[in-house]
């Protein structure tokens, strides 16, 4: 794999203006590789409110949909490497519209990798996700464990690492799937349909923390903003990630959901019911190992409660600590 030339580098985002996008974009800018970002987004579930702080002469935006060939087309055009996060996401919503969310998912990376191909990009580096891994009673799952898809979200993002698959043998791109763990944490995009977030803005209002199932399910964790770190080092340093799928996270943030809300609790320290709605579904649960993800040299910086206690500060409007002299 070549690395790319240092303040050369154009590095295009698809869904830019969402969650992690909105984390990564500022950290592109930032970096002395990266000489020019293009944002691709819809703006169907983001805001360009998210880009604040980020529009300035080296930031590209072009607003389309990835379903659209000619769009991806127009925005992969002459950059060196592609950052692909537009999504549908929200798995337990896709049940009820799985054409849209392959559509999205699946349909849309194969537009970027079609593209990708053709103009010869670099390096792709598509976001899937550890909920691929479904409900599994065995611990430390690592890439080599079978996936097994329990929604429609869950399903693009298995077909969509097959396309990279495809991509790779048949362009000889660079190019590699990060299984991300459950994202949390303050980002100018921030989703409260994710757990943490969802528990730490329903506790802040005094409201209890409902939990699906007995709370026994296992989940991985990382901060949106090692999230975007992630995807950043993937993409300026291809001769670090060799291969074609890695998870993102770290060994010790696989937490049960019960854990999750007893943690909340703490740092917010108020008495809070948590409520156990053990009729309910509660989803996949999946412990998963990062053994490989150390061989690129990334580590997580963000622990669960440092993110809790952020996202706490941001909705309070806290001021920031004075520093003395």
């Amino acid at each position: 794999m070549s690395e790319l030339s240092e303040g050369e580098t154009t590095v295009l985002v698809t869904g830019g203006c969402g969650y992690i996008g909105s984390a990564l974009v500022p950290q592109l800018l930032a970096d002395e590789r990266v000489d020019d970002v293009i944002v691709l987004d819809s703006l169907a579930a983001g805001s360009p409110a998210n880009l604040a702080g980020s529009v300035r002469d080296d930031l590209t935006f072009r607003r389309g949909d990835a379903r659209e060939y000619g769009a991806v087309e127009g925005a992969v055009r002459g950059v060196d490497a592609v950052i692909h996060l537009a999504a549908i996401t929200g798995a337990a919503s896709t049940h009820d519209r799985k054409a849209e969310t392959f559509a999205v998912n699946r349909d849309g990376t194969e537009n970027v990798l079609t593209a990708a191909g053709k103009f010869g990009v670099e390096n792709v580096v598509i976001a899937s996700s550890c909920n691929n891994y479904g409900r599994a009673a065995s611990t430390d799952l690592d890439e080599e464990t079978e996936q097994n898809p329990l929604n429609p979200y869950a399903e693009s993002k298995v077909a969509a690492e097959e396309l990279l698959a495809g991509a790779i043998d048949e362009h000889g791109l660079d190019g590699t799937a990060l299984r991300m763990s459950t994202n949390y944490g303050w980002s100018p995009g921030i989703r409260f349909n994710l757990v943490v977030n969802h528990f730490v803005f329903r506790g802040l209002t005094d409201r209890p923390l409902t939990v699906y199932g007995d709370g026994s399910n296992w989940r991985p964790f990382i901060h949106v903003r090692d999230a975007a770190r992630a995807y950043a080092h993937a993409a300026l340093a291809p001769e670090s990630w060799p291969e074609r799928v890695y998870n993102v996270g770290s060994n010790d943030a696989n937490y049960r959901i019960s854990e999750i809300a007893e943690i909340v609790r703490e740092e917010l320290d108020r008495d809070l019911d948590v409520t156990y709605l053990e009729d309910e579904q509660p989803g996949p649960s999946y412990h998963v190992n990062f053994d490989r993800l150390a061989e690129t040299g990334f580590e997580t910086e963000w622990t669960l409660r440092e993110g809790i206690r952020d996202i706490a500060s941001e909705l309070r409007g806290d001021a920031p600590e004075e520093v003395t002299a």
